[in-house]
């Protein structure tokens, strides 16, 4: 049911019929979901579960919500009939980058926060 959600939601993000800012929320969802590489990864414990059991889900329930029903419902029938869920790479190299970022500017923070900042 997830997938076939997560399917339906990629299909309405690249729907011209729906609302700009609903078709916003549905790429972050859809780009979320496809992405190969989680934004908390699985390994870490209890917390790294969270996106696929919390955040996931109340994207997706977002979307629905902002989406039209009838034309939730045809993506849905679509999402059904065709099945797979195509990887999006993009969304993984944005991750990447992201968690890349957030590394070195933790570092770059603790490292002035350690180092002082004595200047002579």
């Amino acid at each position: 049911m997830v997938r076939r959600d997560v399917h339906a939601v990629y299909l309405a993000s690249r729907d011209p019929r729906i609302p700009w800012y609903a078709k916003c929320v549905a790429v972050l969802v859809a780009a979320y979901a496809l992405s190969p590489i989680d934004l908390i990864p699985d390994f870490i414990p209890v917390i790294g579960y969270l996106d696929d059991l919390i955040i996931l889900p109340l994207g997706i329930l977002l979307v629905i919500r902002l989406v039209p029903p009838g034309l939730m419902d045809e993506h849905r029938a679509t999402a059904e009939k065709h099945g797979g869920l195509p990887k999006n790479w993009v969304a993984a190299v944005i991750i990447i980058f992201l968690w890349v970022t957030g590394i070195a500017f933790l570092a770059w923070f603790f490292s002035k926060r350690i180092g002082g900042n004595d200047v002579s």
